[in-house]
């Protein structure tokens, strides 16, 4: 629960470095928008768009259990956009973490809400 609490507390200070730190050089990212796996530098550069395009990020954490191997977190990413526009995007990640390291997360999500925040 740990690590999960430290990468969400990394994402709302921006800090990409960070979360890429609590990711396995091995860690696959898949999405289920686009039903693709991504890699560890795949995975931050999409982080990357979130953090650019956004000046504040919120997890409204609605639950975070562990499971076998890992944990399941339900959340809302609240945040506002550059151009000043708020945003409100449900999320569900599953995450498997080995040795302090999160090695897969399976994340489903909408981005179409930050999206038109965004244009």
């Amino acid at each position: 629960m740990d690590v999960v609490a430290r990468m969400v507390a990394a994402i709302e200070a921006g800090d990409a470095g960070a979360v890429r730190d609590l990711y396995a050089p091995d860690v696959v990212l898949w999405t289920n928008f686009d039903d693709t796996e991504r890699g560890r530098d795949e995975a931050i550069e999409m982080l990357g768009m979130l953090l650019t395009h956004t000046t504040d990020r919120r997890y409204d954490v609605k639950r975070r259990v562990a499971i076998d191997g890992g944990v399941l977190q339900q959340h809302v990413v609240r945040g506002t956009t550059k151009g000043g526009r708020t945003f409100a995007m449900p999320a569900c990640l599953v995450m498997e973490i080995a040795d302090s390291m999160i090695t897969r997360i399976d994340e489903y999500l909408d981005p179409s809400a930050m999206t038109r925040a965004v244009t």
